[in-house]
């Protein structure tokens, strides 16, 4: 070894290898997180559904694909409506048979796509914030209209979609309800569990990918945790979650319940995994009767 050789010329060498490789892992991470845009296969006609097609304006000049789904209860009347968001990488009619039992209770119902799902429009990147950004612009949309009652609206929200409504609701937006499906606790969770999926280190990658991704969307994920955002909601909540589901344990939905800040927080947890509307068809008498208490027309 040459004598003016020393360990410590090769710091900066492997400093600067690392910068340079940077900006490909970002890419790379920006491409493996991107959530999977599954467009509707069908129209509400062949569901046999009635209702209209509609587009949402939302932030940074966006529009959202939805399919609104009027009442057909009392006629004049302004409706109760129910909101309802997909998960990660869904879209409407994903959740369409969810919207039946909704209708047949009485209730108006808004089905839309989250930015970069389904028809709605892209964007640089999905997040629960910009799914509740999206949320925010629905809610403005449907308390616009002079055929329903600003005051009796509720939130449906699908896993990411459910972390979305917390979030819009624990802000103060004007909803009346929340029902929270397959809800996880905190994002810092799933994205350990992700990498642990594909054998990624912790320390010192993990932990790396965890702070770029709180830089990219512009929150930390405690800010953004359902667990944390549930003690500040105050209206009524439901917490479902399937007993089978592999994706987010059902002790998640147990964990937010323990957090919640009042009384008014039901949790029910019965069989069916996470993606699937259809194991959740036989237990939405529980959505509905919890949605007629929580979206009453006063006396």
């Amino acid at each position: 070894m040459p004598v003016w050789f020393s360990p410590y010329l090769l710091f900066p060498c492997v400093g600067a290898v690392l910068l340079a490789a940077l900006p490909a892992l970002h890419w790379g991470l920006r491409r493996a997180l991107r959530a999977p845009r599954l467009r509707e296969a069908d129209d509400l006609a062949a569901h046999g559904v009635a209702g209209q097609t509609v587009r949402i304006p939302t932030v940074r000049q966006r529009h959202l694909f939805g399919w609104w789904l009027p009442a057909s209860a009392d006629a004049g009347v302004p409706a109760s409506v129910a909101i309802i968001l997909h998960g990660w990488g869904g879209n409407a009619e994903v959740m369409l048979p969810l919207a039946r039992p909704l209708l047949a209770a009485g209730h108006a119902v808004l089905l839309i796509d989250a930015r970069s799902h389904g028809r709605s429009d892209d964007d640089d990147f999905s997040s629960l914030p910009h799914f509740a950004e999206d949320l925010d612009a629905a809610l403005d949309w449907v308390r616009a209209r002079a055929d329903v009652d600003g005051d009796r609206i509720a939130a449906i929200g699908h896993s990411v979609g459910a972390g979305a409504a917390l979030l819009c609701a624990a802000r103060g937006a004007p909803l009346a309800a929340v029902v929270s499906l397959a809800a996880f606790t905190h994002p810092a969770e799933i994205m350990r569990r992700w990498l642990a999926s594909r054998r990624v280190p912790y320390w010192p990658l993990g932990w790396y990918v965890l702070r770029y991704v709180q830089r990219v969307i512009g929150f930390r994920f405690d800010a953004i945790a359902p667990i944390n955002t549930i003690a500040r909601v105050r209206c009524p909540i439901l917490l479902m979650h399937g007993a089978d589901d592999a994706t987010v344990p059902a002790s998640d939905a147990q964990r937010l319940y323990d957090r919640r800040s009042h009384a008014h927080v039901r949790l029910c947890i019965e069989p069916g995994a996470h993606d699937s509307m259809q194991d959740l068809l036989p237990h939405a008498g529980v959505i509905t009767g919890f949605l007629a208490a929580a979206l009453a027309r006063p006396a």
